[in-house]
């Protein structure tokens, strides 16, 4: 499974062209996110990409978890986003 990683900065359009890439080729991908300027994006980014796939017939669905990282020696907490088509 390929993690894209996204921070408050990215531009969701650009995150969600690449989410609806590797949706058409692979079937999942997930987002990693750290902070909520993060989580945000790729919320939005989610909701873009089901724009980009839904006339390929695919309807995509969003599975959150936690997850623990590591940022410059630094453990941190992460919202994953495993994103695959229903």
């Amino acid at each position: 499974m390929e993690i894209l990683k996204v921070s408050a900065s990215s531009n969701p359009k650009s995150v969600a062209g690449a989410l609806a890439a590797v949706v058409r080729e692979n079937t999942s991908v997930e987002l990693q996110a750290v902070g909520a300027g993060a989580v945000n994006q790729s919320i939005k980014a989610i909701a873009i990409a089901r724009g980009y796939v839904a006339p390929n017939g695919i309807n995509l669905i969003c599975v959150p978890a936690f997850s623990e990282i590591v940022i410059d020696g630094e453990e941190r907490t992460a919202i994953r986003f495993i994103v695959q088509p229903r």
